[in-house]
């Protein structure tokens, strides 16, 4: 769903210019629920729905493991972002890499984590 990495990356750039924590704990649990298969109770996802419909964008049905796959990546980097926010450790490199990569996803609908996931499922290293 690109508006949800649209949503994503607009939050990572508030969290850039702001570094209130608040923001990286919203991606955690958002990234949780949707890397968890709770994806119905994800706010990004909830607000996402209600663009699509409001701007009647067309909906493309896709294959759930990967976008899961990718939340899940998306989540290692919010967890990370977030603890080393609490330690007074520079968060820019890791927030502008899941920046890129959730610009990426919204504005040219490249899923880098769907490639990885691709690729290891191809490679037997992952079961789905």
């Amino acid at each position: 769903m690109r508006t949800v990495a649209f949503l994503v990356l607009l939050i990572g750039i508030a969290y850039l210019f702001t570094s209130y924590w608040l923001l990286p704990l919203i991606l955690v649990i958002d990234f949780a629920l949707r890397a968890f298969d709770y994806g119905k109770f994800s706010p990004l996802a909830r607000l996402s729905d209600g663009v699509v419909k409001a701007l009647h964008f067309p909906v493309q049905l896709i294959d759930q493991a990967p976008k899961r796959f990718a939340a899940g990546v998306g989540l290692v980097f919010s967890i990370a972002i977030l603890t080393l926010n609490f330690l007074g450790i520079s968060t820019q490199i890791l927030t502008s890499v899941l920046l890129v990569f959730a610009s990426l996803e919204s504005l040219t609908g490249i899923c880098a984590g769907c490639y990885v996931y691709t690729f290891l499922k191809r490679s037997n290293l992952i079961k789905a």
